[in-house]
């Protein structure tokens, strides 16, 4: 059975040998053995396969240069490897390299040789056959270059647990550990490379773009991963299509018709080279122009889709490309390359007739291959066009060096420095198990591995703990998944102005270790847009809304297709294309554009608006009036008048009417906390004072005129220090009201946001409403019970006690803070302080007005009515209407008993002022008395009452002649013996007198 295992073993080995032959792979012998795995072909010709005979290993086609240096940088580095004296020392390593012809099919093909060899030492079979001279164990593999071809091959080796280092391969897919075993990678994910292309996006501020992936394992889960990073940013898709080099002809006329009529600009692609080429070939066809191409670094820098010819088309591509290495005499290596010279490399024939499209007729071997490989140069691909038989025959003394070839560019070593690396790490893994200490080693009781019978997972168990340092001094160490973290360079396609190549700008980099933000770099200034241009071209569903605006969204469409919506008052938005605007700061408004906040304007009743320099000129009047009418009063204060105003009474009333003035000037400026406690208490203790003092100076003056005999308790009530102490009492209640108020809820400065949006009105907030309402109630019912008694009194004489004038004082009062409620109650901010500073004004005014100007006139412009015989002559007046009322009511009561008795029709009064009708005097004077009359100063009045008139004549002397003095003193005895009704009157006509 086991004799039987054996040759199974050996026939599969045998016919996978058979299927590719000498000139199909690059072989060295060694003490270990490193497998290859390289895209020397990019596919393999479509075969009908109808099983009508055995099936055949399918030709390779299209010869690529690029595959061919990379295969060069594996055999270089194993060549520096063997001839280092440090570096395995005493070992030699040896390869195994195969074509995968970029396809899974070819791929396995050479897997499954690598397999089928470790298969046949596993099994252990020397003494059963001999088996000397085989081939060792590959123990790694380098490879491959298409993540789609790595996973298959990942899948196979990692059964028997054979390492494999890809260089190239990039899909995030391969990081699963538990699906890809033995998988490592000197190239960094697609994880960062999606997020790079979705930073460029939001860099270059597009929002609106097609994507484009490979319908395999690496263009699938790239553009997986980008659109989750798009998503995140904002960011657009308008379509998604797959390709792939194997789509037939209809499904890229779709793909085409898609793109054509997209208005996204700018496509994102995940895909490699030889699945993108039939894309491009049709979009030149039809001349699609005015696309930016993102590309990813599978096909960035691609000798497939970067020719010339292709420029037009997609001359604005910006694409990723790995960080380049540096590889000391590599170029010299791969001038040396020659058929004759390189015999373990059994891809250099066809290499040479491909380069300088000829052919080598030594051997019928390379005729098959070459007339596929010509096939391919039919598109363009290669260096000639038919096969063999129209090629001339190679010399073998071409100069390498003469011929332009992706070969020969080794000026940006990227793949080719990750399969240098790939092999360093190999050897540098080997070479910890060569120098591995007894005890210290990563085996089970820290044993080490023999190096001359190293297995495969032996050494994949030493790559996941590698760290070295490589030729440019970086460190080199495998992550949990297997990947090198690396940078990414950003690259423009520019046309060579010396040839009209496409050649590679190098305009920025991606850095992945850097924060987040501050990882691209990109220098616009060397970006060719449509190889010419530096204008950023746009790609966005929408226009950009403009500062002032924002992003409102369209119903039915994605989030990149919006209109642009004005900020509302209050809100700003200074960026362009804002998705919502922000508001602004409480103190601040949003200017006329909505690009930004500005302060909101302030509004108080300042002094230096015309309103409110109006209301402090009107202030400073009414101080001014009061102060001259304080100035009169003063220096006229003996004359009758003054003294008949209870002189004392006026000067605190002037002084509480300069309060009141004064206190408006406090509602005038920016309020402040202490004019906001000052303000209302001045105003109501003021007013409380003027009020006080006008109540008792009326109420006085009526009991005076109403009391019928004076008693000792009117004497009392007339007297000035009571009249103080009432005056007082009234004020103290209105200081109390403050003083709760102040103490229990104080005003205070407040500004206040919310009655105009874009101004701030400076108020005083009042604390209590309910305090204000007493303040003003306790004045206003001051003033009803003063307007009460001016009522009263208004029929008393006017020079003397001006009722009429306090009666129309309290009129003009009541109308004024009547109105002032509602207008207080419907105003807001600065109008609220104006509307209470025009209702203190009128209301002062009018007290001032009423109560003084007239005595003021009579003052200044009429001294003659300013005399004792003027007042007297009034006060007297009046005593005698009040005496002769009386008189005609007893009269005609005594008249009413008399008829009701059958008495006389009328009586005589007992007064000796009686009535008459028909103009007849009924107070005749003697004739002596009439010669006084004549002598000295007199007045005469009528009083009418009734059907009848009283005429009445009084006769005053000067009060400075002693002698009159006395007669008045004399007439004033006798007239208190008379009855109590004259006396009264007289007591009434003499009182300002005394």
């Amino acid at each position: 059975m086991t004799l039987y295992s054996c040759c199974l073993v050996l026939l599969l080995f045998t016919w996978n040998t058979a299927a590719y032959g000498p000139n199909q792979r690059a072989q060295k012998k060694g003490d270990i053995i490193l497998g290859g795995l390289f895209p020397i072909h990019f596919g393999v010709a479509a075969k009908d396969q109808d099983l009508k005979s055995r099936p055949e290993s399918g030709e390779c086609i299209r010869y690529n240069f690029r595959g061919f240096r990379w295969l060069q940088a594996m055999i270089f580095a194993i060549e520096e490897i063997n001839s280092s004296p440090t570096l395995l020392p005493n070992m030699t390593l040896g390869y195994r390299i195969f074509d995968t012809c970029n396809t899974v099919s070819k791929a396995l093909e050479a897997t499954l040789s690598f397999v089928a060899q470790n298969k046949i030492d596993s099994l252990n079979l020397d003494e059963f056959c001999n088996c000397s001279e085989h081939i060792p164990s590959t123990i790694a593999v380098v490879g491959a270059t298409g993540s789609g071809i790595s996973t298959a091959v990942a899948n196979l080796l990692g059964l028997f647990y054979i390492p494999q280092v890809s260089y190239a391969s990039s899909s995030r897919l391969l990081s699963n550990k538990n699906q890809f075993k033995s998988f490592l990678r000197t190239i960094p994910n697609d994880e960062h490379q999606a997020t790079a292309m979705a930073d460029i996006i939001e860099y270059f501020r597009w929002n609106w773009v097609g994507t484009i992936a490979a319908d395999d394992d690496y263009g699938r889960p790239g553009i997986e991963k980008f659109r989750e990073e798009a998503e995140e940013r904002d960011i657009c898709i308008d379509f998604s299509e797959l390709i792939s080099q194997y789509s037939d002809e209809e499904e890229i006329q779709q793909v085409v018709e898609v793109i054509q009529n997209s208005t996204a600009r700018v496509i994102v692609v995940f895909s490699s080279g030889p699945d993108l080429e039939p894309l491009i070939k049709e979009i030149v066809r039809r001349n699609i122009t005015g696309k930016i191409w993102l590309a990813s670094e599978a096909w960035a820098s691609s000798s497939l889709i970067a020719m010339p010819e292709f420029f037009r088309v997609i001359g604005s591509t910006i694409g990723f490309a790995l960080k380049a290495g540096q590889i000391p005499g590599f170029r010299e290596f791969l001038q040396k390359v020659h058929p004759k010279k390189s015999n373990n490399n059994g891809f250099a024939k066809e290499f040479w007739e491909e380069t300088f499209n000829c052919y080598l007729p030594d051997g019928s071997k390379s005729s098959p291959a070459s007339t596929s490989f010509h096939k391919g140069h039919e598109d363009g691909l290669g260096a000639g066009n038919g096969t063999a038989a129209f090629r001339p025959p190679c010399t073998g003394d071409e100069n390498i060096t003469s011929v332009e070839t992706p070969y020969m560019d080794y000026t940006h070593l990227r793949i080719s420095y990750n399969v240098y690396l790939a092999v360093y790490s190999i050897a540098h893994a080997l070479q910890d198990i060569y120098t591995c200490t007894p005890g210290k080693g990563l085996f089970t009781n820290g044993s080490c591995a023999d190096i001359k019978k190293v297995e495969a997972w032996q050494v994949l168990k030493h790559l996941r703990h590698l760290n070295f340092t490589n030729n440019m001094g970086e460190q080199v160490d495998f992550d949990e998944f297997g990947d090198l973290v690396g940078n990414y360079s950003i690259i423009n396609w520019h046309l060579s102005p010396e040839d009209g190549s496409v050649v590679f700008e190098e305009v920025g980099h991606y850095n992945v270790y850097a924060k987040k933000g501050e990882r691209l770099f990109i220098n616009e200034n060397k970006i060719l847009w449509s190889g010419f241009s530096k204008e950023v071209p746009f790609s966005n569903c929408s226009r950009d809304c403009l500062p002032g605006t924002r992003k409102g969204i369209i119903e039915g469409e994605p989030t990149c297709c919006f209109e642009c919506v004005d900020c509302p008052d209050g809100e700003y938005s200074d960026e362009t294309d804002a998705s919502a605007c922000d508001k602004c700061p409480e103190d601040y408004w949003s200017n006329e554009n909505h690009t930004s906040c500005i302060p909101k304007q302030i509004e108080f009743l300042s002094w230096t608006e015309p309103f409110g320099i109006a209301l402090t000129l009107f202030a400073v009047l009414g101080i001014f009036l009061t102060s001259f009418v304080l100035g009169v009063f003063t220096k006229f204060r003996n004359t009758p008048i003054v003294k008949a105003t209870n002189r004392e009474l006026s000067y605190l009333l002037l002084f509480s009417l300069l309060c009141c003035f004064s206190s408006s000037l406090f509602f005038i400026g920016e309020p402040q906390n202490w004019t906001c406690r000052l303000r209302q208490p001045a105003f109501g203790i003021s007013f409380v004072l003027c009020i006080s003092c006008i109540l008792v100076k009326t109420n006085r003056v009526l009991l005076v005129f109403e009391a019928k005999i004076p008693t000792s308790l009117h004497r009392k009530w007339w007297g000035l220090n009571l009249q103080f102490l009432l005056v007082f009492l009234c004020t103290f209640v209105q200081i109390v009201i403050c003083v709760i108020w102040l103490y229990t809820a104080p005003p205070s400065s407040y500004r206040n946001h919310e009655l105009e949006d874009e101004i701030i009105f400076i108020t005083c907030h009042e604390g209590s409403l309910m305090a204000l309402g007493f303040l003003i109630g306790y004045t206003c019912l001051l003033a009803a019970i003063c307007f009460f008694f001016a009522f009263k009194s208004r029929k008393l004489p006017e020079n003397f006690n001006e009722a009429k004038f306090i009666t129309f004082s309290m009129l003009i009062f009541f109308i004024v803070w009547i109105s002032f409620i509602p207008a207080y109650a419907s105003t807001y901010g600065k109008f609220v302080s104006a509307v209470e500073v025009i209702a203190i004004l009128a209301a002062s005014f009018g007290l001032l007005a009423c109560i003084f100007f007239n005595k003021v006139y009579i003052i200044l412009f009429k001294p003659s009515r300013n005399t004792i015989e003027e007042v007297r002559c009034s006060t007297a007046a009046h005593a005698f209407k009040v005496a002769a009322r009386a008189t005609l009511r007893r009269s005609n009561v005594s008249r009413k008993r008399s008829n009701s008795l059958g008495g006389s029709t009328g009586s005589t009064p007992s007064s000796s002022i009686s009535s008459k009708s028909n103009h007849e005097d009924p107070f005749p004077l003697p004739a002596s008395a009439e010669r006084q009359r004549q002598q000295q100063r007199g007045c005469k009045q009528k009083v009418s009452f009734g059907s009848g008139t009283v005429t009445l004549s009084l006769s005053f002397e000067e009060p400075q002649k002693n002698a009159m003095a006395n007669r008045n003193a004399k007439r004033r005895n006798s007239l208190e013996a008379q009855n109590s009704d004259d006396s009264l009157m007289r007591h009434r006509a003499l009182l300002p007198l005394q």
